[in-house]
């Protein structure tokens, strides 16, 4: 390989993987034997992993076990592959919330560098990766680092991801770490909240997948409006929470400058009631990754020596 290196951002969610052009379930289930067909299956190491499908329970931290390393070689495969590569020098760069980024930054380096060189198949095509270096950001600030420019003096961006919500106050376009909060009221508690109201009321649950559909879309054709009246009054009733984390917290939903982003973005703008100018939403669920990836290729055009780049 020659030392071109290939800038990947991926955000590491516990709902879904992202990169600059793919979104796959945050799922891996090992097969035991050769399966008989290859789409989205890691072989790594003589064992062979179903990507996609059931998401992930929920762990503290996503350096536990190897889920989140065969999950982050599916992204890179299919990020390699969008470009027409099997091999390649490779600059992965990722995110964790400000909050805990001192405490687990350098065990998710770790994580991620186990290997320098990582020989594996994809969809039954082998890919060979160097990592050149992993770099952490700050997610929420992530979303927003390519268009700082156009952003209000001071504002504050909220993160709605699937199992937090980090909000960060950013002034002259750098976050004010003292003021940075992670909650954990993520998308996916209030997802339990509404498959707890459908059990109670008509003995069955939703999948994840139909849930979402509302999230994203408003509707969702399949579900018999019973359902759907659960799910929407669940929503308005969530953003209304979001709503009061914010005001508990010092800011005024008619006068700051807010930015929401995340999977959440899509579901405050619809079932919220604030509508001011001083709300924008980025509702693209790739926009950390893309974060990433605009701040990794900054890291690397002002660190060549690094790597012999110049």
């Amino acid at each position: 390989m020659d030392r071109h290196i290939e800038v990947i951002g991926i955000d590491h969610g516990w709902s879904g993987m992202k990169t600059v052009s793919q979104v796959f379930t945050t799922g891996v289930k090992e097969i035991t034997t050769e399966p008989a067909f290859f789409n989205n299956v890691v072989e790594y190491n003589g064992s062979y992993y179903k990507v996609g499908g059931r998401r992930l329970e929920v762990r503290d931290l996503k350096v536990e076990n190897d889920n989140f390393y065969l999950l982050t070689l599916a992204a890179v495969a299919k990020e390699l592959n969008r470009r027409g590569m099997r091999n390649a020098n490779v600059l992965l760069s990722v995110g964790l919330p400000l909050t805990r980024f001192g405490a687990e930054k350098q065990d998710f380096i770790d994580y991620l560098s186990r290997n320098k060189e990582v020989i594996f198949r994809f969809d039954n095509e082998q890919y060979r990766m160097n990592i050149a270096r992993v770099s952490v950001f700050p997610q929420c600030y992530a979303a927003v680092a390519d268009r700082m420019k156009t952003l209000p003096k001071r504002v504050v961006v909220v993160d709605i991801g699937s199992w937090t919500i980090d909000i960060m106050p950013i002034e002259d376009s750098a976050p004010n770490e003292a003021e940075c909060i992670t909650i954990r009221e993520g998308l996916i508690k209030c997802m339990r909240t509404i498959n707890e109201e459908c059990m109670r009321q008509y003995g069955r649950e939703l999948s994840e997948e139909d849930i979402q559909e509302v999230m994203r879309n408003g509707k969702n054709d399949k579900l018999p409006q019973k359902y759907m009246t659960i799910v929407e009054d669940a929503l308005r009733v969530y953003v209304e929470k979001v709503y009061n984390i914010l005001l508990e917290h010092g800011y005024t939903l008619d006068v700051t400058e807010i930015v929401f982003v995340g999977g959440g973005a899509t579901v405050v703008k619809r079932y919220g009631s604030y509508e001011g100018n001083n709300i924008q939403y980025i509702e693209d669920v790739k926009a950390n990754a893309k974060g990433y990836e605009y701040l990794g290729k900054l890291y690397l055009s002002t660190h060549k020596k690094e790597f012999g780049l110049g």
